[in-house]
């Protein structure tokens, strides 16, 4: 495996994006300079990151999401 964390990766795996190998290493991410534990997705070329709206849910049980935009950091925690 690579030492670079992918360029966008999702935690959803209906998403294209999904890659279960890279979550299981684990990742950290950094948003603005604030290091946060609960990104849904995220995209470090295009600056933004998917987080959770509070505890609702769509209807389909899914968390409902809020996408933010701002500078990303991403590394490996392993």
């Amino acid at each position: 495996m690579t030492e670079t964390p992918p360029d966008h990766l999702s935690n959803d795996p209906r998403s294209p994006f999904y890659d279960e190998s890279v979550l299981e290493r684990g990742i950290g991410i950094r948003f603005n300079g604030v290091e946060r534990t609960n990104v849904e997705e995220y995209c470090i070329s295009e600056g933004w990151v998917r987080l959770p709206v509070g505890k609702s849910l769509d209807r389909r049980g899914n968390p409902m999401t809020t996408k933010l935009r701002g500078v990303v950091e991403a590394w490996f925690l392993t």
